[in-house]
């Protein structure tokens, strides 16, 4: 299948805009909280689909989240602890780049966790996510395949590009020659945490603009939820003629070199 064209997405993504504005005003209005994990390979594209789900949202109520290796601290923490801080509220839709799933990913491939380590978070898992939905939390999570030609493709793009090149760190070019490791984990994952109250899916990202596009529309298909009527907003009329912008001192512009 041929790759899709930048015009042909932009244009879809810009048809499920109204959609996911629709989603958003649900979500605030219904009070419902809505967390999203985004896991994946390394390159496979979770930061560019969170950008597109989050692009014409209200950013007071929606936030993601991607965080940094454990502190010293947390380390010593139940492993969960760190996560559920930033679990949604009421009327919020937040978007893990990367989740507590790093246990079973990343840290268990590299060896970053001990086999206890690993053996109790999948046992805890899975109670861990029924006691969060069964307090009413909605939790979708989504796996980004890509294949390794893809990967390599994405990443050699990235170390001759500056403005990409911050996107590899050293656990990322280490971890190439594990693919296949991750492959089992990830299966290991999926058939140990899969349930009806927290489900996976498996999105295609080899192409990663048709990508983007078939797991928003699948999102909303999901998340069915019902927005409240919409009616243009009429604004009463300006009192006198508009005004300019006035500052007693030039001195705090900056200067306009374009």
């Amino acid at each position: 299948m041929k790759k899709l064209k930048k015009k042909d997405y932009e244009t879809a993504l810009e048809g499920l805009y109204p959609r996911l504005i629709d989603l958003q005003r649900s979500i605030i209005a219904s009070g419902k909280r809505v967390a999203v994990i985004f896991e994946g390979r390394d390159a496979a594209g979770k930061g560019g689909v969170i950008k597109a789900i989050s692009e014409p949202l209200n950013t007071r109520y929606v936030r993601t989240v991607a965080l940094p290796k454990p502190t010293e601290r947390e380390s010593t923490q139940w492993y969960f602890q760190r996560y559920v801080e930033h679990l949604p509220a009421a009327g919020e839709l937040v978007l893990f780049d990367r989740s507590w799933y790093n246990r079973a990913g990343v840290e268990r491939v590299m060896g970053f966790c001990s086999d206890a380590q690993y053996r109790r978070f999948m046992a805890d898992c899975p109670l861990f996510e029924k006691l969060i939905t069964n307090d009413g939390l909605i939790l979708l999570k989504y796996w980004l395949a890509v294949d390794q030609e893809q990967q390599e493709e994405r990443f050699a793009e990235r170390a001759t590009d500056p403005l990409k090149r911050w996107k590899i760190s050293p656990v990322d070019i280490k971890a190439r020659e594990r693919y296949e490791d991750y492959g089992k984990a990830r299966d290991a994952v999926l058939k140990a945490t899969h349930a009806k109250h927290a489900p996976w899916f498996v999105a295609d990202f080899d192409d990663q603009k048709r990508g983007r596009l078939n797991l928003i529309e699948h999102l909303l298909l999901e998340l069915p939820f019902r927005a409240p009527p919409d009616q243009p907003l009429k604004l009463p009329p300006l009192k006198g003629k508009p005004k300019r912008e006035h500052l007693a001192s030039k001195r705090f512009l900056i200067p306009e070199n374009h």
